[in-house]
C-alpha cells in the first residue's frame, strides 16, 4: 500500500515521501505485525472478532491507530476497528479534535464522556498525582463501551519503552520482576486488553506522528504529571541509552528470553527437586513450570 496509489487510505494521506520514512514506517507495521503474531492476538480460527482500539490523542495511540489500520487495509489483521475516545472532563480538553480527525479520516469511532477528571480531584489528597486513580476509573469505562459495543478486546497503544519502565518501577519501587504483558486477560475473564505496540520503540511513534502531522495532544492536561517515578525512569533510561546505544533493544530482548531456572522463585522452578545426579535442564523444556 503506497502513497501512490488512489485507494491509500485517508490515515496515509500526504505522508512524506522520503526514504527515511518509508523505512520508518515499514519498521513500525512490520514490529506490530511480529507482536500480534508472537503473542497471538488474533484467534484466526473463531468468528472475526472486534477490537476497540483506545485513541488518547497522544503520538502513540495515533500510531497504533495507523499501523492496525493499514494491517487490516492489506487484509493481514482480519478483525473490526472500533476507534473510542474517553473524554475524562480534564480542563481545557480539545473536544473537537479527535471526534473532527476519526470522521475526517473515515474511521469507526465512539467519542464517549464521562466526567472522571472530578472524581480523581475528589479524591486524590493534595500534592499527590492523579494517574493511578485515573488510570482505574478509564480502564473501568473502557471495558464498559467493549462491552457495550461487541468487543472482544481493548486494545493499547503501550509501546516498548512502557513496557521497559514498567519493568523498572516495579522492580525499583514495587519490590518484583514484572512488566505490562502484551496480552492479557482481564479479570471478568471476557475480555482482552492488547499492546500491539509491544515491540516498537518509542522515538518511532513520535517521529511517525509528528511526520504524518497528527494532531497531537498533550498528556499533561491534568497538571498532574511532574515528578512521576515514570519520568525518572524514563531519565535514566535515557542516560543508559546515551552511553550505550541500544541497550533497551538489548533490556527489551532480555525480558524475552526468561529463564526460570535462573532466577530465585521457587513457584516457578522446582528447586527442591532438583538434584546432583537428576537429569539436566534442557532450556524451554516442557518440564519447567510456565511463568504466570
Amino acid at each position: 500500500m503506497l502513497d501512490d496509489h488512489d485507494d491509500i487510505h485517508p490515515l496515509f494521506k500526504g505522508a512524506p515521501g522520503t526514504t527515511g520514512f518509508r523505512k520508518l514506517r515499514k519498521r513500525i507495521i512490520r514490529e506490530t505485525r511480529e507482536a500480534i503474531d508472537r503473542y497471538g492476538m488474533v484467534d484466526r480460527s473463531g468468528p472475526r472478532a472486534k477490537w476497540l482500539v483506545c485513541l488518547s490523542g497522544g503520538k502513540d495511540s495515533y500510531t497504533l491507530l495507523a499501523a492496525l489500520t493499514e494491517l487490516q487495509w492489506r487484509g493481514l489483521l482480519p478483525v473490526d476497528i472500533l476507534a473510542c475516545n474517553l473524554d475524562q472532563g480534564q480542563p481545557n480538553f480539545p473536544a473537537t479534535v479527535l471526534p473532527e480527525f476519526l470522521a475526517r479520516m473515515g474511521v469507526p469511532h465512539r467519542i464517549e464522556y464521562r466526567d472522571t477528571y472530578s472524581v480523581v480531584v475528589d479524591k486524590v489528597p493534595a500534592g499527590r498525582t492523579f494517574c493511578a486513580l485515573c488510570s482505574r476509573l478509564r480502564r473501568g469505562n473502557l471495558y464498559r463501551v467493549a462491552r457495550e459495543e461487541g468487543c472482544s478486546a481493548v486494545v493499547l497503544g503501550h509501546h516498548r519503552d512502557d513496557i521497559l519502565e514498567t519493568f523498572f518501577l516495579n522492580l525499583f519501587h514495587g519490590g518484583k520482576i514484572a512488566t505490562m504483558p502484551p496480552k492479557l486477560l482481564n479479570d471478568e475473564g471476557d475480555l482482552l486488553v492488547l499492546r500491539p505496540l509491544a515491540h516498537v520503540a518509542e522515538a518511532d511513534c513520535d517521529r511517525f506522528a509528528r511526520a504524518m502531522d497528527y494532531p497531537i495532544i498533550p498528556c499533561d492536561l491534568c497538571g498532574s504529571q511532574d515528578g512521576l517515578q515514570r519520568q525518572a525512569i524514563k531519565a535514566l533510561l535515557d542516560g543508559w541509552e546515551a552511553k550505550a546505544p541500544g541497550r533497551r533493544a538489548k533490556m527489551f530482548s532480555a525480558m524475552m528470553q526468561v529463564r526460570p531456572s535462573h532466577m530465585l522463585d521457587p513457584a516457578l522452578f522446582d528447586f527442591a527437586g532438583l538434584a546432583a545426579g537428576g537429569a539436566p535442564i534442557v532450556a524451554n523444556s516442557p518440564d519447567i513450570p510456565i511463568l504466570r
